[in-house]
């Protein structure tokens, strides 16, 4: 069996595109073929579980062990039994799913049909960010490609398996990242978290069994099958498993993604990838995986990106797509519009989500129009500490959004002072 491109490399030079011709060429579909009628559902699960899978949307949950929570027919009532892919990508910096959707669609609808055979569904759905049009484009052609060819619909590949796949095109909201808010606006409702349990394996979509799963991860699918678990366990280089797409967005001489062995180090991706910071910028501070992870500093680029190094390191690899900050860039003015994010993002449910960060917002406001006042650094410790605290809201919407205030008050506490001392911003705001 000959070793797939890696996923970013598989891209036709004609026109930028994997069409379906160039995808089955390339031994496309072969996967959910072998899976569909040569492998039991525990045979996928196993092998993807064994494979090391960890979800590629940010929390890094195994993959193989989510599938396998699905209770089995004979203990639910008959019904559907559902597939969602997270497809969203509403976090501030991320953008690797787009990529994926827009130029390999097939390599993603191969994935969720070996996951929806693994887990028993007949009912499959890409909730998608309502402004990525051109995957939308992409996606639907891909669809429709993948039925006529008997890849979905009734009796895929000539089995007594069917699988409907169908886009939900997202009204757009971020806490749509949060599964059952995602579960709640597929099914026409408010986008807002449930209480858990129930859990979505065993109650989700109209109360059905429903897996949830990142476009990233589910497009690492095809090739486990195809190669094993050994294969995509040597693909890493460290406990975690596989291949990431890294990606890199700020003042760098080469923003984008690249897909490397998980566990590449900050310096390489940055520093190599990326090519380094634009002349006359130094790096100060970086978020590794999206706007709601805590900063790193340089002191951190000879780490590791993977899960638990980053973990260690006190913050979290998230999607695996840094922003960086340079030193042109006031510290409390990007806290600022990160908390105008997440305050305008907050579903309202609960009141120091829905009331806390608008304030902290506005006390960041303040500093940098030179209203701030002595204890106002204590009031932000003592509030972000409060907001920031896991069982104090209903979700952890609140906790992502004061990551990045809390560590840079860590971090940049002397730019915070500043602002009081000086009774303003003391950054200059021209051109550099």
């Amino acid at each position: 069996m000959s070793t797939p491109r890696p996923l970013t490399e598989r891209i036709e030079a004609a026109n930028g595109l994997v069409s379906f011709a160039a995808y089955e060429s390339a031994q496309g579909y072969a996967a959910a073929r072998q899976a569909v009628t040569e492998m039991s559902e525990l045979d996928v699960r196993d092998l993807v579980k064994d494979a090391n899978l960890r979800g590629r949307g940010g929390a890094g949950f195994p993959t193989g062990v989510k599938w396998g929570f699905v209770p089995p027919p004979e203990r639910t009532t008959p019904g559907h039994t559902y597939l969602v892919c997270n497809a969203d990508e509403m976090e501030p910096g991320t953008f690797k799913d787009r990529y994926l959707m827009e130029y390999d669609p097939h390599l993603l609808i191969e994935g969720m049909i070996i996951a929806a055979y693994a887990i028993g569904a007949d009912r499959a759905y890409i909730f998608l960010r309502g402004e990525y049009h051109e995957p939308f484009k992409q996606l639907s052609e891909a669809i429709r490609s993948a039925y006529d060819h008997g890849f979905l619909g009734d009796r895929i590949f000539g089995t007594r398996h069917d699988l409907e796949l169908s886009i939900h095109r997202s009204g757009g909201r971020y806490i749509c990242g949060e599964e059952t808010a995602l579960l709640n606006a597929l099914e026409g409702k408010r986008a807002q978290p449930r209480t858990k349990p129930p859990f979505p394996p065993a109650s989700g979509a109209w109360g059905r069994p429903t897996i949830v799963n990142n476009v990233e991860t589910l497009c690492n699918v095809p090739c486990i099958i195809r190669n094993g678990a050994d294969w995509y366990q040597n693909l890493g280089l460290g406990e975690d498993a596989g291949t990431k797409i890294y990606g890199v967005s700020g003042r760098v001489k080469n923003p984008g993604l690249w897909e490397l062995p998980i566990g590449t180090t900050i310096r390489e991706i940055i520093e190599v990838h990326a090519g380094g910071m634009q002349e006359g910028f130094a790096l100060r501070g970086l978020l590794p995986g999206g706007a709601s992870t805590d900063y790193l500093t340089d002191e951190h680029l000879d780490l590791a990106m993977d899960y638990g190094t980053i973990q260690a390191a006190g913050s979290r690899m998230g999607t695996g797509t840094m922003i960086l900050m340079d030193d042109s860039v006031c510290p409390v003015a990007m806290a600022k519009n990160l908390q105008h994010f997440f305050a305008q993002e907050s579903c309202g449910f609960c009141t120091p989500c829905r009331e806390g960060l608008p304030w902290l917002e506005k006390l960041l406001a303040d500093l940098e129009e030179g209203r701030g006042e002595p204890g106002d650094l204590e009031l932000l410790d003592r509030n972000a500490a409060f907001i920031g605290a896991p069982g104090n809201t209903f979700c952890l919407h609140a906790t992502g959004a004061i990551e990045p205030l809390a560590s840079a008050l860590r971090y940049f506490r002397p730019d915070f002072e500043a602002h009081i001392e000086q009774h303003g911003c003391p950054y200059h705001t021209e051109d550099r």
